[in-house]
């Protein structure tokens, strides 16, 4: 992941918001993550070309308006968005919740900590993670999806 890229929080409570953010300084991530506090608005910000598409998308599964599933089920389904490494931040441990989430490609599946320290160190194993993870230009994706034929972006 490029530190120019933006991470993008879709999370609709707001203690959660914090617990990120506050995880996000003490890590010494210098630029916070973007906020969206629910799927329709996480899609709102991912369509408007004059934001920077995200180099990860750290994704709650309740919310209201468009949950978690909805959200992932219409980001993988669209050429211009499936690249983007989704990992799922919640509380729920229900293994079909979890087998869905796999199933619709997410990249991960981290449980939400109640306590600030082990929240931090979700955090922080989630951006080591990805900083060290090399991925396809979405230039490169659209040329091998081309010469695939299965894509014209």
């Amino acid at each position: 992941m490029q530190n120019s890229c933006p991470v993008l929080l879709v999370e609709d409570d707001p203690l959660n918001v914090v617990a990120v953010e506050k995880a996000f300084t003490n890590l010494g991530i210098a630029r916070p993550p973007v906020h969206a506090r629910n799927g329709q608005e996480a899609l709102d910000y991912l369509r408007d070309d004059s934001h920077p598409k995200p180099g990860i998308i750290l994704l709650d599964l309740h919310m209201p308006n468009m949950d978690g599933i909805e959200f992932l089920r219409t980001v993988k389904a669209d050429p211009a968005l499936r690249e983007i490494p989704v990992v799922m931040l919640t509380t729920s441990q229900d293994q079909r919740d979890i087998a869905e989430c796999f199933a619709l490609n997410a990249a991960g599946y981290m449980i939400k900590p109640l306590d600030d320290e082990p929240f931090a160190e979700v955090i922080k194993t989630i951006m080591v993670y990805w900083s060290l993870s090399e991925l396809p230009s979405q230039r490169d994706t659209c040329e091998l999806l081309r010469a695939a034929n299965r894509s014209r972006c």
